[in-house]
């Protein structure tokens, strides 16, 4: 079972996707983002997030993701954060703001 410790140096923040094309070098269909998160710079994500999202969609549209952990390689692609969605049949649904914040916005 997860400890609180495992979770310290994790944070979810509000980022903006500045960039998206499809990572054809992924096992599964993915986009390749490039998102701003303010203070923490740009990071990198590659999301299983075709079936509802294209990429020439997603430039200016907030994300909510996971920040902090160790980077991973996913079909070659550096990856940095885990960007959150609901899980449908249909596919992942990217969670949504009500109104836009400031990049790298903590979510409490």
């Amino acid at each position: 079972m997860p400890t609180i410790e495992d979770f310290e140096g994790l944070a979810v923040r509000v980022g903006t996707v500045l960039r998206a094309e499809p990572n054809t070098t992924a096992r599964d269909a993915a986009l390749k983002l490039w998102i701003d998160f303010g203070d923490l710079g740009e990071l990198q994500s590659s999301a299983k997030i075709t079936d509802h999202y294209r990429p020439d969609e997603l430039p200016g549209r907030q994300v909510v993701a996971v920040t902090g952990f160790e980077p991973m390689r996913i079909g070659g692609f550096r990856s940095d954060v885990l960007v959150l969605g609901a899980l449908t049949p249909d596919g992942v649904v990217l969670l949504n703001l009500d109104s836009p914040v400031e990049p790298g916005s903590p979510v409490g």
